[in-house]
């Protein structure tokens, strides 16, 4: 009996050290494997064997423990160790990292799976997947780029596709206003030759008369129905106007500007393309037969027309203009670029200008115009400044503006506030200091594609456009499980739970225990090679020792038949 349990014991010897070998090869096999997890062994006795029983202790004799002898070694449990890796930087943004507890949410042909192992990529269709297809699991952004959580979803970074624009909202203005200039107190005059009403040249012409009956001082007949005016050449503290275009008739059949059929309709539309806010002073009106224009007042409000600035159907009218008075006042402009939703370049020239000044201070009224306003008028707001006495801004009245943007695509109307009182806008008194104005921030942006994106420590993935906005994308999320080791794993470094491993809890990096994400790096494996060498060593030994016990115990049987025979 002695003889079999000891062959018996070592054969189990060496299933026991071929088994630890085999969890050490397999671990001492994936050292380089991402996010691997090493396992360990453990054994206990299999069969015992008792060959006497103990006894208590008595009056005359002591006690006695059992007498028992082992039939071998079983195995008891393979475990992993879940402990983190160290992590290792690889500049890839689709590579991420768990610094901690948890499991990323991949899902495989329609079943949901769970790894450690971070090394993704992105797909043809701009899914984050692992080196097997199977899509990474979170959470997406709306359309304001808030995070909608639910039901988990496939991450998709569109890099390369996703375009976005940022429509300017505030403009932040700096400078230094001289007070040491003339208030102004009137704008520019220019004025037409005299129009007539008939033929003969008697009847000077009112704003109500029709423009086909306008005719110049030698009888000639200046508009007809269909005939196209255009207004070229005009300008307006220096800068020429953009062109624009006027109809004659009731309706627009050329695709101009505007349309109209009297004096009057041709007026607004000189005064809308002139920018002259009539609210403030200035506008058209026909005085004894001559076309009148008044324009703001500030120098950098003078306006110029010349002879040849009205166009018919591509041939000069025969209309000569007079300049009659320039425009006064200490002022300055300055010209920045806004953007609608769509990200379309919009040109604001601002013009700010001495109203008033007293004991208490100054007043400088801004005039706010664009040529890329929709509607006609390029005029969209004016307001006022007001300093003490220090030259410090006390306060600003009207302080916004709006944008038409119809029929563009973008959201309309686009409304700007214009902030003065940054601290960077102030008054001298000097008279030889010139006045500066100028846009020193806005928070617009063109339209920018998506060219990158990084992976926050709460798993938030926040992509970087090229014309430098940030936004946020969507999540990565992670799965808890009560026991890890309660999960199979099934190769390819997934794993799914089992009954014993709990359901999973889907949670952010960083919340209920989970790690925290590590973007643009990977974490590596946890084996130590000194353990498992260590560990293969012991094996080792308990192989041949193992194997001795067989041996030996094979040579006592002999010896015992030899002595039968």
């Amino acid at each position: 009996m002695g003889l079999t349990t000891a062959m018996f014991s070592g054969l189990t010897g060496l299933s026991t050290a071929s088994q630890m070998i085999s969890v050490a090869g397999n671990n001492i096999a994936n050292v380089n494997t991402t996010a691997f997890k090493r396992s360990s062994i453990s054994f206990q006795t299999q069969i015992l064997q008792t060959l006497a029983n103990g006894s208590a202790p008595s009056d005359t004799l002591g006690g006695t423990n059992p007498a028992q002898v082992g039939l071998g070694a079983g195995l008891a449990t393979i475990r992993r160790d879940f402990s983190s890796g160290s992590l290792q930087p690889t500049g890839y943004s689709t590579d991420i990292a768990i610094d901690g507890n948890g499991f990323f949410i991949v899902n495989l042909a329609g079943s949901t799976r769970y790894t450690r192992a971070g090394n993704f990529t992105l797909d043809r269709d701009f899914n984050l997947v692992n080196p097997g297809g199977a899509k990474v699991q979170g959470f997406m952004a709306d359309d304001n780029f808030q995070i909608t959580e639910g039901v988990l979803t496939d991450i998709n970074i569109p890099l390369g596709v996703m375009t976005l624009a940022e429509a300017t909202q505030n403009v932040t203005f700096s400078g230094n206003l001289n007070s040491g200039g003339d208030v102004a107190s009137q704008g520019s005059i220019s004025t037409s030759d005299v129009l007539y009403s008939d033929a003969l040249a008697t009847t000077p012409i009112l704003a109500t008369d029709a423009l086909t009956t306008v005719y110049d001082a030698d009888g000639s007949v200046l508009f007809s129905l269909g005939d196209v005016i255009t207004l070229s050449g005009a300008t307006k503290g220096g800068a020429t106007l953009p062109d624009r275009t006027f109809e004659v008739g009731p309706a627009d059949t050329t695709g101009s500007d505007d349309f109209g059929t009297t004096v009057q309709d041709l007026m607004d539309f000189m005064e809308a393309v002139l920018g002259i806010d009539t609210a403030i002073s200035g506008g058209l009106s026909v005085v004894a037969g001559a076309i009148t224009v008044e324009g703001n007042t500030g120098t950098a409000n003078d306006l110029a027309i010349g002879d040849g600035d009205l166009v018919v159907n591509g041939t000069t009218a025969p209309i000569g203009w007079t300049k009659t008075q320039d425009a006064d006042g200490e002022s300055v402009r300055t010209t920045f670029v806004a953007y609608d939703s769509l990200g379309n370049e919009l040109t604001v020239d601002l013009s700010m200008v001495m109203e008033s000044k007293d004991s208490t201070g100054t007043t400088w009224r801004f005039y706010a115009q664009s040529p890329d306003d929709t509607d006609l008028d390029r005029a969209m707001a004016t307001g006022t400044l007001n300093f003490d006495t220090d030259g410090q801004l006390v306060s600003v009245t009207d302080g916004s503006f709006t944008i038409d943007r119809a029929d563009t695509g973008a959201t309309t109307p686009l409304e700007v506030n214009l902030l003065f009182d940054s601290g960077g806008f102030t008054v001298t008194s000097l008279n030889d200091t010139q006045s500066q104005l100028a846009a020193r921030l806005q928070d617009g942006s063109p339209i920018g594609t998506l060219e990158d994106f990084i992976i926050a420590e709460d798993g938030t993935i926040n992509g970087v456009f090229s014309n430098s906005l940030i936004r946020t994308l969507g999540r990565v999320t992670l799965a808890m499980f009560t026991n890890n080791n309660g999960l199979e794993e099934e190769g390819d470094s997934l794993f799914r739970p089992t009954t014993n491993s709990g359901t999973a809890t889907i949670v952010a990096p960083g919340t209920a225990g989970a790690g925290r994400t590590i973007g643009r790096s990977l974490e590596l494996s946890n084996v130590e090679l000194s353990d498992e060498f260590v560990n293969l060593i012991s094996a080792t030994t308990g192989f041949t020792a193992s194997s001795r016990v067989i041996t030996t115990a094979d040579q006592l049987v002999q010896e015992l038949l030899n002595i039968v025979r």
